[in-house]
């Protein structure tokens, strides 16, 4: 054997004991006759004694040429440490060495292999297989593996079965870019890899599978934005002969059995808005409810004076910053700065001060007496010592400005607390969105989420005002997972198609095999897909889903390490018929 024992199992109860243990060379102390190396492995640390009094003279030289990272065996004696450390679960004791085997040296790595390292995020991408060494990367990814394990578990109790979906698939044109893939063996033809296996599940309720999950990978060729990767993974889940609380009851389970499991939290209230009301109040369909702040709409009380902007607009809206009005001026012109920049877009912000002594000071007293202004903060649940930040424009626009505001003023006020968790389904989602590129409608989420039944009389009158049945669960500002019913019926995912814009040649082009299937009795069905590394992340704490990844890729969507996306050979390209134009 390599090893009797890890490096983090001894304990005081094993001095005297024989043991052999394996692992990398964290640290050397060489003091001349007295030389202590430390070793790791993924259990834990372990501190090695070299000693001239008790260490043969070769040994003890051979233990000079150890260098960081070299992976050594060892076998010795426990014995107990002189100087115990009790930051250290292996700290009572060490280990006399009595044979030391290099079983592989290593060249000095360009960044210290410690929690707190030396190395910024680039190089540690580049060598990321020593990144995952140190303690901080390593624990993401076993923190990772116990939350798979628990869905798993926990969907298995419930009758789900895990059923693997094809990477190799068709390329459909609704969503984001896909992944394409040519055959060598069919000529000129190309697969994609999947956006999520959508139309697999839904067959598979077909098939009579009834409850079907998977954490499976997924591939959307889209930009990139800060904590976005191009292949991520999902808990994809599906159920036969549900309705939409069916669905929300086992989900919330799920969500409330990690957080009990993971976190030692009992979460008993589910919150439920409705995305009309996610949007009016918040400005996003994914608000963070550990903090208040909600919007308030303030057209009726600040129209009716000579202030033209706000006359001229759509949309008057504020918020209330909690003790905000002990801001300064230098700290209320940045956070002006803030919305005004290029990534918010808003002209410019109006304040009010709501003083102590039940008074008000804004930034616009010319047009505004302290009567109006005491309606205004009515309207935004402001309190004396608050802030009253306001907005205005088109409302989507101020909505998304005004949101963005929001979350950045928590963020400043400490309010963002990551042990904090605050749960919300937002429900009724519109079915179609307008897109002014292709002057059409568009799935908000997929073609085949069922319309609200009592909604399917507007597609052809009024189709933006269409409610999907369709349900996000979000979690501290993070949509964590999202879902509907599906169409099950040929007819209705017909007329879905149609007004999508489909012919339907293009639909039995794309679909046919869909539609087929519904031929042969499909059952009522719905599900969900949670964004499993997001998920991860925010229980362990994190903001970036690349600290729970493996081998993640950069911004530009590059793998750093390997060098991947690169070209490829020739004779490969014209194996596959493929010339290139660029």
């Amino acid at each position: 054997m390599y090893r009797s024992h890890s490096c983090g199992e001894l304990r005081a109860a094993n001095i005297h004991t024989e043991v052999t243990l394996a692992g990398w060379v964290q640290r050397i102390k060489d003091l001349g006759s007295l030389n202590w190396v430390v070793i790791r492995d993924r259990y834990g640390i372990t501190q090695l004694v070299f000693d001239e009094e008790r260490t043969a003279k070769e040994l003890l030289e051979n233990s000079k040429k150890l260098g960081r990272e070299f992976v050594i065996q060892v076998k010795g004696t426990v014995i107990e440490r002189e100087s115990k450390n009790p930051n250290m679960p292996t700290g009572d004791i060490e280990v006399l060495v009595s044979e030391l085997t290099i079983l592989n040296e290593a060249q000095t790595p360009p960044f210290t292999i410690e929690d707190e390292t030396d190395g910024g995020e680039d190089i540690r991408m580049k060598y990321r297989y020593l990144d995952i060494r140190r303690n901080p990367v390593k624990n993401n990814l076993m923190f990772r593996h116990k939350v798979g394990m628990l869905v798993r578990n926990y969907l298995s109790a419930k009758d789900f079965v895990e059923v693997e979906t094809p990477y190799l698939i068709k390329s459909t044109p609704e969503g984001a870019r896909d992944f394409v893939v040519p055959s060598r063996m069919n000529e000129g033809q190309f697969y994609a890899l999947p956006q999520s296996p959508q139309t697999f599940k839904q067959l598979l309720m077909v098939g009579g599978m009834d409850k079907y999950f998977q954490i499976v990978k997924c591939f959307r060729d889209e930009d990139l934005r800060a904590d976005r990767q191009p292949e991520f993974t999902q808990i994809d889940c599906e159920m036969a002969f549900v309705e939409q609380e069916d669905i929300l009851n086992v989900f919330e389970g799920l969500t409330r059995h990690l957080l009990s499991e993971i976190k030692g939290i009992d979460i008993a209230n589910f919150p439920r808005m409705t995305y009309d009301q996610a949007i009016k109040t918040y400005g996003n369909d994914k608000p963070d409810i550990r903090f208040g702040m909600k919007f308030g709409e303030l057209n009726e009380v600040a129209q009716h004076k000579d202030f033209k902007v706000f006359n001229d607009a759509e949309l008057v809206v504020g918020i209330a910053v909690p003790n905000g009005g002990s801001y300064t001026r230098k700290e209320i012109d940045s956070l002006i700065d803030w919305v005004k920049r290029p990534q918010v877009g808003a002209l410019g912000m109006v304040y009010v001060k709501c003083n102590e002594d039940g008074t008000y000071k804004s930034s616009v007293d010319k047009f505004y007496d302290q009567e109006d202004l005491a309606k205004w903060a009515k309207t935004t649940e402001a309190n004396p010592g608050d802030l009253i930040c306001v907005l205005s424009g088109s409302a989507n626009k101020v909505r998304a400005q005004l949101s963005a505001l929001r979350m950045e003023l928590a963020e400043r006020l400490g309010l963002r607390n990551p042990e904090e968790f605050a749960p919300l389904w937002v429900l009724d989602f519109p079915l179609l969105e307008w897109d002014e590129d292709t002057k059409r409608y568009h799935a908000m989420h997929h073609p085949f989420t069922s319309p609200k039944p009592e909604d399917i009389v507007l597609l052809d009158t009024n189709p933006g005002e269409v409610r999907a049945n369709a349900y996000d669960l979000v979690l501290n500002g993070n949509e964590i997972g999202g879902g509907s019913i599906r169409i099950h019926d040929k007819a209705t995912q017909a007329l879905m198609f149609d007004h999508l814009g489909f012919t339907p040649e293009e639909a039995k082009a794309q679909f046919g095999f869909l539609m087929d299937a519904f031929q042969y009795g499909a059952p009522p069905h719905g599900g969900i897909a949670f964004g499993f590394d997001r998920l991860v992340s925010i229980l362990g704490g994190q903001e970036t889903i690349r600290d729970f990844i493996a081998f993640p890729k950069n911004n530009s969507g590059r793998d750093v390490m390997i060098d991947a996306p690169a070209t490829i050979d020739t004779e490969q390209l014209k194996e596959l018929h493929i010339k290139l134009d660029v």
